[in-house]
């Protein structure tokens, strides 16, 4: 779950990698409900670059999760190709492949009396190496865009050591975004965007958000998450290569009581050289 999802859709989609047409890096930090003991925390890095070709893209993705004393890292490489179905519009193809490694210390939940006579908290579930696969679809143009991703294909069960205890902790996950640009004025232009995910088992959930650049250096915006949140959403632009963002969600179901806020900040950095032409601004 990222709210500045709209400025890198590499971590769902694979099909995205070469869009930047430049060498990018882009690092997100989210810390989910602050002030709860325990709160989820992401750590994401990625990187993409173009091939020579310019109609090929791979990229990597490094993805650490911890909620309590649950981690997932995960680790996956990317490949798009690029077909061009006019002058200003592409659709690019892609697929992903990885591992994820996932440790759960539950012996360490001592402090809760229930869990010290309980068997499945006497022992930790497995470190695993467990591999995916994904696909995604990317169709752009300057103007717009439309995603549609599948980044893990299959269904990973997590096994612990009590009595074959086994959870279904990797369910696949089905992302449509899309977004479009339009000039306001010759300073201002306004960008709507959404993301839709369904996942087996749970509700239908949604992104909504609506940004506006300012004279093509700030982004400011907000955003709306289906029966979770709402928020604020600033980009600095510095220059063609760095960019820096930070995004604030205000919870609004009853875990509002008990923390004090989700923070997730964004940092990217694109190797522009004088020799590379850009053919337009990028938006998504």
């Amino acid at each position: 779950m990222y709210t500045q999802y709209i400025f890198n859709l590499q971590t769902v989609n694979p099909a995205y990698v070469g869009y930047w047409q430049t060498i990018g890096l882009t690092a997100i930090s989210r810390h989910q409900w602050v002030g709860l003991e325990g709160h989820p925390t992401t750590q994401t890095f990625s990187f993409q670059t173009p091939l020579k070709s310019q109609n090929v893209g791979i990229g990597l993705n490094v993805v650490l999760d911890k909620i309590g004393l649950e981690k997932r890292l995960s680790v996956s490489f990317d490949y798009s190709y690029k077909v061009l179905l006019s002058e200003n519009t592409s659709l690019r193809f892609g697929i992903k492949g990885g591992f994820t490694n996932y440790s759960h210390n539950l012996t360490e939940y001592v402090q809760y009396p229930d869990n010290q006579t309980d068997p499945v908290f006497q022992t930790n579930i497995d470190n695993k190496f467990m591999p995916n696969v994904g696909v995604g679809l990317f169709l752009s143009s300057p103007r717009y865009f439309l995603s549609l991703s599948l980044p893990g294909i299959i269904e990973n069960n997590y096994q612990s050591n009590a009595n074959n205890y086994s959870s279904r902790s990797e369910l696949r996950h089905v992302f449509f975004a899309g977004g479009m640009m339009f000039d306001l004025s010759e300073n201002v232009k306004f960008k709507p965007t959404f993301m839709t995910k369904m996942v087996t088992g749970s509700p239908f959930e949604y992104d909504l958000s609506a940004n506006f650049l300012l004279a093509e250096k700030f982004w400011v915006g907000g955003m709306y998450r289906s029966g979770d949140s709402y928020g604020a959403i600033a980009q600095w632009i510095i220059n063609k290569k760095l960019r820096l963002g930070y995004a604030y969600d205000f919870t609004t179901s009853d875990l509002r009581n008990y923390q004090n806020g989700v923070h997730e900040i964004m940092i990217s950095f694109e190797f522009v050289y004088a020799k590379h032409i850009i053919i337009s601004p990028r938006y998504f």
